[in-house]
Formats: structure tokens, C-alpha cells, sequence
């Protein structure tokens, strides 16, 4: 498995492990457009994908433009082998090389997702959205992680 950034050709395969999570499900996948993903990716900030024999197993994509994480999503199938930490670790270490603007993002409360933030450092400051849990992560707390 490999992590290398994501580039345009990569949109359609990222669609389909966004539509494949069984967690943090969109409502309508239509809300998230090709063109979305390549404004994220191009313009806002950067994306790493998750490769295995030329199918994309997971994604992460984050934004400088509005310093939060856009996405961070693996393929049910690629859960759990470490390669979302990889994912994590990657971009995370690019936005920090590029700012040192505090950075959040938000995901639902008691999902795997919530669980995996917490154990990377993230820390909890409010609500967000439709109850999602809102966290920070700031350059200082990146750099000293253990």
C-alpha cells in the first residue's frame, strides 16, 4: 500500500470510497461534487490517497484556504491497518509546513472516527454543525504529540 498525493485522475475513484464509508455517510451523495473535490485539492489545499494495486483505499484531503480537514475517509474493506494514520500523518505534517494556523475539523460523536482523532491528539472544543463534535488541533500540540 502506498500514500502518494491525490491528483484530478483520482476523483472518481475518491467518490467512491466517500460513498463506501458505513460511518459519516453523506445524505446525498450529490452534495459532494467532482468538482469539489478538485477545488479542495487543487486550490484550497492538498490530497494524499491510499493505493493498493492501482484502487484507491482511502483519502485525505485538507484545506490551508479555511484550516480544517476536509476529509479523511477509507475504504471499509482498508479500515484498520494503519494506512488512515498514514493519511492523517501526511497531511498533517504539509498543513503544518505551510501555516501555523490552529486547524479543525469536525466528525459525529462515537463513531471510529471520533475515536481515531482523539488517539492522534485532536482535542474536543464544541459542537458543530447538526451535533457533530467539533476539534482543533494546534501546531504546538502537532509538534509535541508523542
Amino acid at each position: 500500500m502506498i500514500v502518494r498525493e491525490a491528483q484530478i485522475e483520482d476523483i472518481p475513484q475518491i467518490q467512491m470510497v466517500r460513498n463506501s464509508v458505513k460511518e459519516n455517510m453523506l445524505s446525498d451523495p450529490a452534495l459532494v461534487t467532482d468538482k469539489d473535490v478538485e477545488d479542495y485539492i487543487i486550490n484550497r489545499g492538498k490530497g494524499w490517497v491510499s493505493e493498493l494495486d492501482s484502487v484507491i483505499t482511502g483519502f485525505a484531503i485538507v484545506s490551508v484556504t479555511d484550516n480544517n480537514v476536509w476529509a479523511l475517509f477509507m475504504n471499509p474493506d482498508y479500515e484498520a491497518k494503519g494506512v488512515g494514520k498514514k493519511l492523517h500523518d501526511e497531511m498533517m505534517n504539509w498543513y503544518f509546513s505551510q501555516t501555523d494556523k490552529t486547524i479543525w475539523l469536525s466528525t459525529s460523536p462515537g463513531t471510529r472516527a471520533d475515536t481515531f482523532y482523539r488517539k492522534a491528539g485532536w482535542k474536543e472544543i464544541g459542537v458543530y454543525g447538526k451535533g457533530e463534535t467539533k476539534f482543533e488541533m494546534t501546531i504546538d500540540d502537532w509538534n509535541s504529540r508523542g
